[in-house]
């Protein structure tokens, strides 16, 4: 069993590790500009690092949700790949906020891609799941056909 939710596992330690690295960074522009707890505004630099590790957190669930639906029910490897895409996007999008509100736009858009595109994945899969177990149909050995 854990081969086949080892590289799902991998991703989901590496999200863990990267949001602990966000909330570290929000830690040190308290320290850097004197924004003592619990006020949540300060200078403005502070200000973008701190909305940007709460955008991220708020992100954080959607995404676990959708990478292991994504990877127990679609395949896991893309979805994995998918996840690693998505999470080196939520990065540049925490570095171009720190530095500017319009640094954030890019990546953005391109971490939404990603995760729109695990939760499509994660839907294709439950559908071929559901079809399969009640009608005996299969639509996902055609379209996962390409990736092996």
């Amino acid at each position: 069993m854990r081969e086949q939710v080892a590289q799902l596992a991998f991703v989901t330690i590496v999200a863990v590790l990267e949001q602990a690295y966000f909330s570290m960074e929000v830690i040190w522009a308290r320290r850097k500009y004197t924004v003592s707890p619990p006020n949540t505004s300060g200078h403005p630099t502070f200000d973008r690092i701190f909305r940007a590790q709460l955008n991220c957190t708020e992100y954080f669930p959607l995404f676990l949700s959708a990478l292991w639906v994504a990877g127990i029910f679609f395949h896991q490897g893309f979805a994995a790949f998918c996840g690693l895409l998505y999470l080196f996007a939520r990065y540049k999008y925490f570095q171009g906020y720190a530095e500017s509100a319009q640094g954030r736009l890019r990546p953005m858009y391109i971490s939404a891609s990603f995760l729109w595109l695990l939760i499509g994945l994660s839907l294709l899969g439950l559908l071929d799941y559901f079809l399969h177990s009640h009608y005996g149909v299969r639509i996902k050995p055609s379209l996962t056909s390409w990736m092996l």
